[in-house]
């Protein structure tokens, strides 16, 4: 079985306070600025064989060249988030990895015996959240790359590396 061809780029939070969050990890660890995402919709999405879809809010944002995912959940509706953390628990859900051949690494992790907990269709891009937890402690997802995604990242990361002390820590939101 050939190994991936693609690297971490994303370590990804669950959060009581996506707000909260954002603020510590810039006092911690300089990250941001943050993009904000509310009460995310999908075009399609499958979590565990079924459609429910939680109702989740994102941050994303960079420290150094890795990029940051904060996480609230702000139902309790199962998924992939309910699946690690209670209300009111916070911590590690996942890491990510860009993907130029969707399809061919879906088919890797399940060939390798991972199951695929959700699998969705967003913003033109296919993303999906196979359980690894029995070898890294986390969930890791698989997110296409197509250019309008990756002029996104790249501008995020601009910001990150011309943020300095005082400026904003979020990104303006953007349609």
């Amino acid at each position: 079985m050939e190994t991936t061809k693609y690297k971490l780029f994303q370590e990804a939070y669950f959060v009581d306070d996506i707000e909260h969050a954002i603020k510590r990890w810039n006092r911690l660890f300089g990250a941001g600025p943050f993009r904000r995402v509310p009460h995310h919709k999908t075009d399609k999405f499958e979590y565990r064989g079924t459609d429910t879809e939680a109702d989740v809010s994102y941050a994303f944002g960079y420290q150094g060249d890795i990029m940051v995912q904060f996480i609230e959940q702000h139902d309790e509706k199962a998924s992939i988030y309910r699946d690690m953390f209670k209300k009111g628990e916070e911590g590690h859900h996942h890491v990510g990895i860009l993907v130029h051949d969707f399809e061919a690494e879906f088919q890797r992790l399940l060939d390798l015996g991972f199951e695929c907990a959700c699998r969705l269709y967003a913003d033109k891009v296919d993303a999906a959240y196979f359980d690894t937890r029995s070898v890294n402690g986390c969930f890791t997802e698989i997110h296409g790359d197509p250019p309008h995604i990756l002029q996104s990242f790249a501008t995020w990361k601009r910001a990150h590396d011309l943020w300095r002390p005082g400026y904003s820590l979020y990104l303006e939101e953007q349609p």
